[in-house]
């Protein structure tokens, strides 16, 4: 289940599925998207983390073949990106695979020390999209993002850190103190820098006019 809370001025958004590590299905994908767009006009900051030990463990991949998943996991992310305010990811546990997707889609990232990021669709014969390549490489520097996802490296906490892919390090009360002083910026600044840092640098998740040029090289398992 997504759950969802208001405390002042900043909006928290919970995976909290802890059978599954906070993994995501097309279900959880769906009512994200959805939480994001229907609590981001109401306040002016998000905080997205997990309940439990993880923040999110990535796709559920009794479903994550198809068509299906891969569109609602990046209209998930895509409603990250385009929401005016700044959103926070307060990664409390392993961010894995499609979990690090969730943690770049946010503006900004509060890592606990048992937080770990890693992509491994190499793996499982699976890819991210162009997007997820070129931010995770802005984030995290080009280095890291080959290690993460030729080598399928984890980063932890301490090593994120340092590579520029966390902010800060904190568990959830820092992320939630600093999205409170954010919240008290100016709206419209925060709202244009975001854009601007979007548009120029980023894109947009799953950007069909990028697909074209990989289509040729993406493993059959990636289309099942």
């Amino acid at each position: 289940m997504i759950t969802t809370e208001i405390r002042g001025e900043v909006g928290v958004i919970a995976l909290d599925r802890h059978e599954r590590r906070n993994a995501l299905d097309v279900e959880h994908c769906v009512a994200l998207r959805k939480a994001v767009v229907e609590l981001g006009p109401r306040v002016r900051a998000l905080v997205i983390t997990g309940r439990g030990t993880s923040f999110c463990a990535g796709a559920d991949l009794r479903g994550v073949h198809g068509d299906g998943f891969r569109t609602a996991l990046y209209d998930a992310l895509h409603s990250i990106t385009a929401v005016p305010v700044p959103v926070l990811a307060a990664v409390n546990g392993p961010a894995i695979g499609a979990g690090t997707q969730l943690a770049i889609a946010c503006d900004l990232r509060v890592a606990a020390p048992s937080a770990v990021f890693a992509v491994p669709t190499a793996r499982n014969g699976l890819v991210v999209d162009p997007w997820t390549v070129r931010r995770l490489a802005l984030l995290a520097g080009g280095g890291a993002a080959r290690a993460m996802l030729l080598g399928c490296d984890r980063l932890d906490a301490g090593l994120a850190f340092h590579r520029g892919l966390v902010d800060r390090l904190g568990d959830l009360d820092a992320a939630l103190e600093w999205a409170a002083e954010i919240a008290e910026f100016a709206p419209s600044s925060l709202k244009y820098s975001k854009q601007a840092l979007d548009t120029l640098f980023e894109g947009a998740p799953w950007d069909s006019t990028l697909d074209t040029a990989f289509e040729d090289s993406w493993p059959k398992e990636a289309s099942k």
